[in-house]
């Protein structure tokens, strides 16, 4: 993503980068209502690709950071699988 985006997404900047990704949730939203498998893959993947983006143009490494936070276990029961009560 940050070959493909990254310059766009710098010279657009944070805050719309975020307004994007923001529109794609929403997409998903209207995905999973529908129950349409073909475009729930298409929002997913668009979901993830602005997080991607805005992450890139934040400076934070996405993957660094989530695997930090997991690290294979939940971080709030430290289990695997999660063993948080539902609230």
């Amino acid at each position: 993503m940050r070959r493909i985006y990254f310059h766009r997404d710098s010279q657009r900047g944070e805050i719309e980068t975020y307004k994007w990704l923001m529109d794609e949730v929403e997409e998903l939203s209207e995905a999973l209502r529908k129950n349409d498998k073909k475009a729930l893959e298409d929002e997913f993947a668009d979901v993830f690709a602005w997080l991607v983006s805005l992450a890139n143009v934040v400076n934070v490494d996405l993957e660094k950071a989530a695997t930090t936070k997991y690290n294979d276990k939940c971080p709030k029961c430290q289990r695997t699988p999660c063993e948080c009560p539902f609230l």
